[in-house]
């Protein structure tokens, strides 16, 4: 599946930074990170909250709008070479000048630098979903939604929200939510991994997301499925991130066939690559060996994917002529 375009809803920067880029990063700025690495110089955690610790140590060695430019590059270059045509990607104030809005406007400006240059060079488009980190708490969601608010337009085009899910109830963010909604752009969350389907139900009932992060654990609630399935809502899946996270044993354990049985509209995706030792391409080759997924499964899930992204529709036609011309 190497040559088939592919679009991807559901990437995270900084944690698709490879490892050797933020190694080098650490060395330029005689910082000492050796402690998220394996004897094989890839990242190393344990669970997924060491998981979380690990990401914001790599992140601490992004300091400048510069180091973000070279970031996107990076990033871009991998997904390129996976075949993805489009990606949206989730970008965090929070790491991205520390919610100021004018260092935020300097860190934005960077990206988009780096992703003209890689459109020019590899033909990839990349736009932008601006994230709160649950975390770190609804105060600061508010922030990073006036950040997300002043800069929405058609490269920022969503806004969700990440980090751990054990940590408050999706209601908190509503305020954070209601801004950006306002401000015109689109809405999703990831729920429905480490917290059950009630996190899904929750996440939908009270963010009125059109999109989950993840949500494969809504199959544990055959009602909630139903109700996906009929609202329509998108899931963005990433298998290999689940599996390398222990959430399934193994790809054929993996609830993204039975979800699309169901009805539900599932998207592929690759979350955090590097530290999930996955590509877009492992993705569809695992997926094709557990399910004897074929051309016309991935044809519809990247339309699926197509058809659920932020961007404008100008930007959606170039991506769908480019998937129909492969699949014709």
């Amino acid at each position: 599946m190497t040559m088939a375009p592919k679009v991807e809803l559901h990437l995270h920067l900084e944690g698709a930074a490879p490892p050797a880029f933020i190694r080098g990063l650490a060395q330029e700025k005689n910082m000492d990170i050796a402690g998220i690495f394996d004897e094989t110089g890839g990242y190393a955690y344990r669970d997924f909250w060491h998981f979380l610790e690990v990401y914001e140590a790599a992140t601490s060695t992004l300091k400048r709008p510069e180091d973000y430019y070279r970031l996107t590059l990076a990033v871009l270059e991998e997904s390129a070479a996976s075949g993805v045509i489009y990606s949206e990607c989730f970008l965090s104030p929070d790491f991205c000048g520390g919610r100021d809005l004018s260092a935020w406007r300097e860190y934005l400006q960077a990206i988009r630098e780096a992703a003209d240059l890689a459109e020019k060079r590899d033909g990839i488009l990349l736009r932008g979903i601006v994230t709160p980190i649950r975390h770190f708490g609804p105060e600061k969601a508010r922030e990073t939604a006036r950040c997300a608010a002043e800069t929405a337009g058609s490269w920022i085009v969503g806004f969700g929200l990440a980090g751990d899910e054990k940590i408050g109830k999706p209601k908190d963010f509503q305020w954070a939510f209601d801004a950006a909604r306002e401000a015109g752009l689109r809405l999703t969350a990831h729920a429905g991994e480490w917290g059950g389907p009630d996190s899904v139900r929750d996440a939908i009932a009270d963010l009125g997301v059109e999109r989950i992060g993840h949500g494969v654990r809504a199959i544990e609630d055959p009602a909630l499925v139903d109700e996906i399935a009929e609202k329509g809502i998108v899931l963005e899946v990433c298998p290999g991130s689940n599996i390398a996270l222990s959430l399934y044993p193994g790809w054929r354990q993996h609830p993204i066939h039975k979800l699309r049985e169901r009805g539900v509209k599932v998207t592929v995706s690759t979350d955090d690559p590097p530290f999930f030792h996955t590509t877009m391409v492992k993705e569809y080759d695992r997926l094709a060996e557990a399910f004897d997924w074929d051309d016309g499964v991935f044809s519809e899930i990247s339309k699926t994917s197509a058809e659920a992204s932020f961007c404008d529709n100008a930007t959606r036609d170039i991506i769908m002529k480019k998937l129909e011309k492969h699949y014709a």
